[in-house]
């Protein structure tokens, strides 16, 4: 398995099979960027889950729904910023996706139908630690609204 990250170690230090010395430490690296917010799923505590993506030309391209990183505050927070924005219509042009994937993150037409659509005006800042081949997000956490960013500009960074 590929493990994104740094390791660090004392210069002096000697491998000891099977203990815990404290003379190794690993530190996942994560990647972050802006994405546009184009869809949620709602909770009891205002949003489970935020559905996002970037433009590839006019085309927003689904990437991830990203559930970590939120607390019940920014649950409320961010659904209070983009409630006003439904839509009936899903605005990404990937969706539905024909198959779950290989760790279940795909959107298919059955989980479509709990996802509220909205109109792609929102920035989001999200930490994730790899794109897969199908431009998707592995491990993706929210991190923060950005207000500064144009959505429409949004695109994904190599």
């Amino acid at each position: 398995m590929d493990w994104r990250g740094l390791v660090a170690k004392r210069a002096d230090s000697v491998y000891q099979p099977g203990e815990r010395s404290g003379l190794w430490s690993k530190y996942r690296i994560n990647m972050g960027q802006e994405f546009v917010i184009g869809g949620y799923v709602l909770s009891h505590l205002g949003l489970d889950s935020i559905v996002v993506g970037f433009y590839r030309g006019k085309d927003l391209i689904y990437s991830a729904r990203v559930r970590a990183g939120f607390v019940p505050r920014t649950r409320r927070e961010v659904f209070e910023k983009i409630r006003h924005l439904k839509i009936p219509k899903c605005p990404f042009v990937n969706l539905p996706e024909t198959e779950p994937g290989r760790w279940g993150q795909g959107l298919t037409a059955e989980k479509m139908k709990v996802c509220t659509w909205a109109r792609p005006e929102t920035a989001a800042q999200i930490d994730f630690l790899e794109w897969t081949g199908a431009d998707h997000l592995r491990h993706a956490r929210f991190v923060a609204l950005r207000d500064d960013k144009d959505p429409r500009k949004i695109i994904k960074e190599s």
